[in-house]
């Protein structure tokens, strides 16, 4: 059984954006951020408005803690460009970018990583 693409209809008229004109065309963050590195808002900047509404939503979306994969799907973005701009939501004091076990910890930290990400796989 053959199954037929059906194109998408936009219900509304948008503006396209390249996403690189949302990082003024940079393509690297200020912070080692991997897929799974974990962002959140800064309680102390949850009364700041930043103007680039980019900015705003990363915020938002990170009252609870959300990895970079989570942020740049939300924003519909390429991961390079939500890198940057979390890099400049850190940067500019918005959110805290936590700790991620990297390639150089021992091999203990991975597989207690990998543990947690089986046991939170099991839980879906």
């Amino acid at each position: 059984m053959a199954v037929e693409a059906i194109p998408l209809q936009p219900t509304e008229e948008i503006g396209v954006v390249r996403p690189y004109a949302l990082t003024g065309g940079r393509t690297r963050a200020n912070y080692h951020l991997e897929l799974e590195t974990l962002i959140s808002t800064r309680a102390a900047a949850l009364l700041a408005v930043p103007e680039q509404i980019e900015l705003q939503v990363i915020m938002e979306e990170c009252r609870t803690p959300q990895s970079v994969a989570e942020i740049a799907s939300r924003l519909r973005v390429p991961l390079g460009v939500a890198r940057v701009l979390i890099s400049d939501a850190a940067d500019a004091g918005l959110v805290t970018v936590h700790r991620t076990v990297s390639g150089d910890e021992s091999a203990e930290a991975h597989l207690t990583l990998m543990e947690r990400v089986l046991s939170g796989l099991r839980r879906l």
